[in-house]
Formats: structure tokens, sequence, C-alpha cells
């Protein structure tokens, strides 16, 4: 495999100040001190043309008088030199620079140009740039400090990336004297050249870094961020914070949904969606990044607590149940076993109070039995430090049962602090985590439950259509492309009705009547009772211009209410032109819940979906979830068990349950809108009425833009949908059917079966190591992929045996890709390596790649003949003599 593009950022072996200083307090004084007190083993030069010496090293003026190989650039002289710096490191071969120095795009017209200048010359030499205006990184295992930060970070296995340079520093020292360790912190500053997607590719193959954490303040690329964070997400813990949460993003929305929506509603969804955990506080962030490093996860959400003190057991139940978690309901079998172990005082319930006095061996027999528990999924074990009480013995006592058992999360609240100091100490070094507050406790494992939901949102992998019933896609972008062409971006309620139509969603008869007598025509024919509506396109809610008349049930009445209708709107809208008045049955549903399904186009990740209660009153309920599509059954059934209108769905008082398929169809259907429509900007589907019997949309509004330009299908989604348009079948010459197909989460299985499954030489021509199986981070990273920056195709028989995989990921530069093959042993020699490969490079070419390249074992000579009869061209490869290096233009 090639050298990470960006090693001479996190690993350089030689790195060189520009502005290295002895004056007092400068940015450059601080940092070269930095690199030579951090314990860096690789070689520090600094750069200054007007000294010869800076703090006791050799100062040059210039990388061609150092005369030596540079990795790293680190910069701190002022903006305007940073330009001419970063063509001289070009020249010189550096990989990468650090650009500390501030005075670019924050600095208006003169410093945006001097970005762009900064920008073209690190492009035409291929320096990958980070900051400007940033702290610096420091790689604490490297000995690696290239910030100002006023000190070293201990060394850990938590990686910090964050926006705000200041942050870090405040970050830093809090942690420092927590002992939390880090194995990176970034600064990204304004992140002209490298952002969070790039920094995040590079963390998840990082071995020094378990977890990562996220300080956000906005998002540049919508899509590399979902894609690096979905492929971090998958093998690392990732916890972010993000700021600006009450931002008022939605003001100038037309729509309900687009008044309820803001963005960080959809961030929220997006975070969730990538299996990320989201913090809101700094001590949350460390307090969830704690647990999560324990190496705890979680199957559930029910807790146990255990405690020897009524009033913080309390407190701990009453926290869980602000944040929706509920306590385990013990057994029969082990309430009567706890019973015998603890005196007739204990409070015979979850919180189970153990009494003041309780011995380590009291909270032994109370805790081994919890754990045993199918009803516990984490334990919480609180300790008050009064007269009776051994924290130290409890501590170790609780030590012990957690190491013989790591299935189920043990979390420690010793309360207090002299007292409990050495218990403390002690969990930290077993890995326990630990909680001052049951408070902080309770919220922590809320955080676990939260991690281990958005995970399994992670595993899913929802296709843009439904494979039983295909809409008329083509219909509805007819119906929006006319509109267009009529200088129109809101559809008219009939042309909205007829978009959803064609997407299979049950609309409400309409009619459009433009004159009282055609109303009382129309409603005979509809039969009454009918409701009749002001038809306007610039009227948004209807209701509030007195446009809503309901229950008509004669033919007077409807000439009247047309006249009425008409009167009441130029009243109140005397500017919005007047189409007409639309007559509609009345949808009279005894049963009936009103709901509300919308559409927003959100400026960083482009469409999302909500689903919540609906009706005239929905921006006062508030009641809604939102998500990124595309979705599935799961995710859809996931949207709905969170909003609070989902417990009147089910049966309450005399009311019968309600269609749950017809809602969870709808949905899909909705999803399958956004993918295929990139048109959509806004759309409501409120009331959505449904009953035992079905769903119906009484009323619907949609609204369209011209869509961004784009090379791929799918590229206005912040999330790649399955390509289902890549299955294809094929018979070997033998007649054995077999099916290649884009690879799934849910292949883990057959994916680990193949690779045991393969010869040692088949092993070691394509993973170049003597590996037996797939570790379980590797599995999930070629089964849980991000369609949009790689694509695995594998060749499954009739039996869902999997027989060969190629894969190929995209490189940085969003041009060319690296390519991999393997075929099981007893499948070879029959056309299917070829086959592959040609189906592999017609993706590649789809998504506008140009080059696909690989490395070979010299000794792979199957390998090198396929490649050969493919048209690559087959090279020794430039930096490891047992490769060859094969590539092909696409």
């Amino acid at each position: 495999m090639t050298t990470h593009f960006l090693h001479s950022l996190f690993e350089p072996q030689s790195v060189a100040v520009f502005g290295a200083s002895d004056r007092p307090n400068s940015v450059g004084m601080t940092v070269f001190k930095n690199m030579l007190e951090a314990g860096f083993q690789g070689e520090i030069h600094a750069i200054n043309p007007k000294r010869e010496t800076v703090q006791g090293k050799p100062a040059y003026p210039s990388l061609e008088a150092l005369g030596k190989p540079i990795d790293l650039a680190v910069i701190t002289t002022p903006a305007t030199t940073v330009p001419d710096i970063i063509e001289a490191c070009g020249k010189h071969g550096v990989g990468a620079a650090i650009i500390i120095s501030a005075g670019f795009r924050e600095m208006g017209p003169m410093g945006r140009e001097l970005e762009e200048k900064l920008l073209f010359q690190a492009q035409n030499y291929g320096v990958r740039l980070l900051g400007p205006n940033c702290l610096g990184i420091m790689r604490p295992p490297l000995g690696l400090n290239a910030t100002f930060n006023k000190g070293m970070a201990l060394p850990g296995k938590l990686a910090l990336v964050s926006q705000s340079g200041a942050l870090c520093t405040a970050i830093l020292d809090w942690a420092t004297y927590n002992k939390i360790g880090f194995s990176s912190v970034i600064s990204t500053g304004i992140s002209a050249d490298l952002d969070f997607g790039e920094i995040l590719d590079y963390l998840v193959l990082d071995h020094h870094t378990e977890s990562i954490l996220l300080y956000i303040e906005g998002i540049h690329h919508a899509r590399g961020f979902m894609s690096a964070l979905r492929a971090a997400a998958r093998v690392k813990p990732v916890i972010a914070v993000k700021v600006g949460r009450h931002a008022g993003g939605s003001q100038a929305a037309a729509s309900h949904t687009g008044a309820l929506v803001g963005a960080d509603d959809v961030f929220d969804a997006a975070l969730r969606r990538a299996g990320v955990v989201r913090a809101t506080t700094v001590v949350q962030l460390f307090s969830i990044a704690r647990t999560l490093a324990s190496g705890y996860r979680t199957r559930g959400n029910q807790l146990a607590i255990i405690t020897n003190g009524g009033g913080p057991g309390v407190l701990a139940a009453d926290r869980a149940e602000d944040l929706g978690i509920p306590l385990a309901r013990l057994t029969p079998s082990t309430t009567e076993k706890l019973n015998k172990a603890l005196p007739p005082t204990w409070s015979h319930a979850n919180p189970v109070d153990v009494i003041g006095d309780a011995s380590a061996e009291r909270y032994r027999e109370a805790i081994t039995l919890c754990l045993q528990d199918d009803h516990v999924d984490t334990l919480l074990v609180i300790l008050t430090p009064q007269a009776m009480t051994h924290p130290q013995e409890v501590a170790e006592t609780l030590i012990k049962l957690a190491s013989e058992d790591r299935s189920k999360p043990i979390l420690a609240c010793w309360m207090g602090e002299t007292q409990v100091a050495y218990a403390r100490e002690a969990f930290s070094k077993a890995q326990i985590p630990w909680f001052q507050t049951p408070e902080a406790a309770v919220e922590a494992f809320a955080f676990l439950a939260e991690y281990h939901r958005n995970q399994l949102q992670l595993l899913q992998t929802p296709g843009p259509l439904s494979r039983r019933e295909l809409p008329d896609a083509s219909g509805a972008q007819l119906i929006i492309e006319n509109a267009l062409a009529e200088h129109r971006k809101e559809l008219s309620t009939m042309e909205a009705r007829a978009v959803l139509r064609a997407f299979r969603i049950p609309v409400a008869t309409c009619m459009m009547a433009r004159s009282p007598n055609e109303a009382l025509v129309l409603a005979q024919e509809i039969g009454y009772p009918v409701a009749m509506k002001i038809a306007s396109a610039q009227i948004t809610h209807k209701s509030d211009v007195d446009g809503v008349r309901l229950h008509l049930d004669n033919g007077q009445a409807v000439r009247r209410a047309y006249q009425d209708l008409i009167n009441s709107v130029k009243n109140h809208r005397p500017d919005a032109p007047i189409e007409g008045v639309t007559i509609e049955p009345m949808c009279i549903k005894p049963n009936g819940r009103e709901l509300m399904i919308g559409i927003i186009r959100d400026p960083i990740f482009g469409p999302a979906i909500t689903f919540g209660a609906g009706g005239t009153t929905v921006e006062i309920l508030s009641d809604r979830v939102v998500a990124l599509p595309p979705l599935n059954r799961s995710l859809v059934q996931s949207m709905i068990a969170g909003t609070r209108i989902s417990r009147l769905l089910g049966p309450f008082r005399n009311l019968p349950a309600t269609n749950m398929e017809a809602i969870e169809q709808i949905l899909l259907r909705v999803s399958e809108m956004v993918c295929e429509l990139p048109w959509l900007k806004e759309m409501d589907i409120n009331p959505l009425i449904v009953d035992e019997c079905d769903a119906v949309a009484v009323d619907a509004r949609i609204t369209f833009d011209y869509p961004p330009p784009a090379m791929t299908p799918y590229a206005h989604m912040a999330i790649h949908p399955y390509p289902h348009h890549l299955v294809q079948r094929w018979q070997l010459p033998d007649g054995t059917e077999i099916m290649i197909r884009p690879i799934r989460p849910e292949d883990a299985e057959i994916e680990q079966r193949f690779v045991r499954g393969l010869s040692a030489e088949a092993r070691m021509f394509r993973f170049m190591q003597a590996l037996k199986e797939l570790p379980p981070a590797l599995l999930a990273r070629f089964t849980q992929i991000d369609y949009d920056r790689e694509m695995a195709l594998i060749v499954v028989t009739e039996q869902e045996e999997e027989v060969a995989v190629a894969r190929y990921i995209t490189h940085p530069n969003g041009t060319s890709c690296e390519f991999a093959l393997v075929v099981a042993d007893a499948w070879q020699h029959k056309g299917i390596a070829h086959r592959l490969m040609e189906a592999l490079m017609d993706v590649a070419r789809e998504r506008g790649l140009e080059i696909m390249e690989g490395d070979v074992l010299e000794n792979n000579y199957r390998m090198l003949s396929l490649c050969r009869s493919l048209h690559f061209t087959i090279a020794p490869h430039p930096e490891d003599p047992a490769l060859m290096r094969v590539y092909r233009r696409l």
C-alpha cells in the first residue's frame, strides 16, 4: 500500500519552523520552543533570514540554504510572506505545511487574495495545508508539538479536531488537570485546504487513536464530511460538540416544515445517521469520551442503580426519567435473591438501596445479582462516604467483578472528594468510567445508549427506490420542469397532488372550479359533504386568509362559499392572484389523527425529511423528528417513535390503533421523492389523516428550484443511497447463475467466511500479510462502505456464497482510485475476475474517475496477467522492489 498522503503532516521525520524566533512571547518563539521541548525524535530546523541562531540552534535563511529534505513546514510569519514560502516549500518537496499565521479571509478582500495565492501554489506543487489561522498540531505519542499552546498535552488515545484554536487551549488545560491524554490535537483554523473529512480519514487508520472528539463551528463540504464521519464512526467512537445550536436560520421559510426546522435539527439528524454521539458542553464531551474509551458498549437502555443512600438513588432516577432512560424492572427471581442477601430494610426495587452501612461484601452480592438479571443492560453503582463505608475496599470489589465480565457496562459514582480520591484513581487505572455526581453518571449512560442507537442507524443503507412498485419519477420531473419553464417555483394545488400520486402516495380527490356554477357541478359530481379551499400560488397557509370552507352539504352552500372565499382572500391578500377554488370530498375519519410529513433543503446537508403532528397548530406543537434520506423501514420506524404523537397512534381510550404500515409506506415514498427529484426545495403534506384503515394526504404544498449542477446521480444528497442499479446477473460458461452487486453491511458474515476460505497464497496476494481472518474494525471497514467515495462489488451464488470481491477507494485528488481484487481459489479460471474488473471500471468511469491503479506483488503472476488483458500499464513500484505498480486510464 502507498504511504498516506497526510503522512508528512502526522508522521514527519523533519520539520522546518518558518519565523522561529528568540523574541519573548512571540508565536515564532513559542512554537520553536515547544518543538524543542516536546521530545520530538526527528530533525527540527529554524528558518529565519535575520538570525544565525535561534534558541541555541542554527538558523537558516531559506530551505535552499538548509539543503536537507523536509517533511513538514510550520509557518508563523506575516500573512503577506506565506504564498512565497509555500512556493519555496513546493519546490523543495515539502509534503505538508501548518499555517499558524492569521490575516487571510478573516481580513476581507486583501486577505482572500492572499489565501487564493497560497492555495494556488499549494495545489501546483502538491503541498497539503493545515490552517491558516490555527493553533497547530500536537502528536504526543511522537513528541510533536507544532503549536503555540503553553505546554504539551498528555499522551493518550483520544484525538481532538477543533475549528477553534482558543477552545483547544482551554480543553488542553482542563484535560491536563483531569489527567486525560491525547493521540492528536488538530486545530483546523479556517480550513483553506484540509478540512474535517480528510483529517478524519487519517485518524481512522491511526493506530494511536481509539476515539475521536470534534469541535465544530461549521461544515464546508457536507458530502465529504458525512462520508468521512461515517467511515470513522464505523470503527472508532466519534463524539461531536456543535456550537450555534440556536441560530435563527429558518425565519425566511415559507412552509410549515421550513418554519419548524432549523439548521441544527438537520445537523443533529446527520450526526445520528453517521453513528456519532453529540455533546452540548465540553464537560459532556470528555464524560462521553471517558465512557466510550473504557471499551464498554450497551445493547439496550435498561439501567439498574445500586446505592448506599436513598437520596443519590432518587437523584439518579429523576435524571434518568428526564432523559427518557427506563429503570430496569428486576425479575422476581433477582428480587427474591436480593431479599436473602440484603437487610430487610433495603428498597425492594430499583434503585437498589443497600443501606448506609453496606460493606464491600454486600455491594458484591448486589452487583453480581443485578448483572445476572436479563432485564439489566447497564449498572450504575453509587457510593457515599458514610461512617461505616470503606470506599477503597468497595471500589476494589467492583473492579474485580468488572474484570471478570465486561459484557455489561458498570459505571461508578463515588461521591465526595478526599475520602474517595484513591478509589477514583483505581477506577481510572482499571478503565472503569467514574463520575462525581449521579446526574453526570446517568447522562453518560444516556450517551452510551444513544451511541448504540446511532450505530444501528449507521448500518442502514437504503436504496433510492422500492423494488415492489416503481414510481412515475419521470412524470413528476416533467411537471416540475414545465413549471420552471413558466418561471414558477411553486406547484399549483393540482400539480402538487399529481406529483404525490406519481410516487404512489394516496391523495384526496380534488378538482378546480373557476366559477360558482362550476363549483356546484363539481360538488354534485364528487358527492356531499365537500371542502372548498382557495387556490393561489402565493398563499401558503390558506386558513391564515380565511381561505377554507368545510362540511358543505348542499348546492346553495357551495355557490355561496365560492364567492365568500374569493371576497375573503381579496380582503386579506389583495395582491395575491387567485386561480380558483378547489373542491374535494370531506375526509371524514372519526378515528383519524392528523400528521404532517415535510421536506426541506438544508444549505449544508441538502434535503431532509420531517415527520410529526399535523394540522393548523404545527408550529405551536413543534412535535417533529428530522432525518436524512434515503430511508428504509427501520429508519422510518425510528422516526415515528421519536415523536410525541406516536403515543396517540396506538390504541387509546375508545380509538383503535392507526394503520402504521400506511404511515411507513408514505414516508418511504417521500424518501423516494427526495432521491429522484433534486429540484425539491420544500414540501408539506399537511394534514395527512390516518386511521385504522389507511392514510390519505388531504393537502400538499411543494416549492422547488433548479438543483445544483452535479456529475453523478444523487449528488444533491448528503448520504448516497444503496446503488441498486449496479446489480447484475450473469451466467458462467458451465451454466452457474451468479450475481454481481455492491456490498452491504449485512454481508459481514459472508465476507468473513470468504476471507477464511482463501488459501494462504491468495490472502498474501490480497492483503500482503499473513492474515487468517479480518479483524472486526477491518471487517466493518470493508462492508460498511460509502458508495460515494468507494465501491466494493461482490460476486455471490444463488445460495448467497461470496466467491469474489473487487473494490476501489478514491484518492483525495478526486480523479484517481486504487483497486484490489480477490477470487476464491475454487472459482478461479472461470472468467469471474475479468468480468468483475470490467464492472468495477464501469462504476469508476461513471463516477468521473480518470485513473485506476493498484499495487501487485511481483510474483502474483495471475493478477499481472489479468491486468495486461485489461490494458493496464505495468511498471516497477517506485518505493518497493517487491511490488509492481499497475494503472490505466479509464
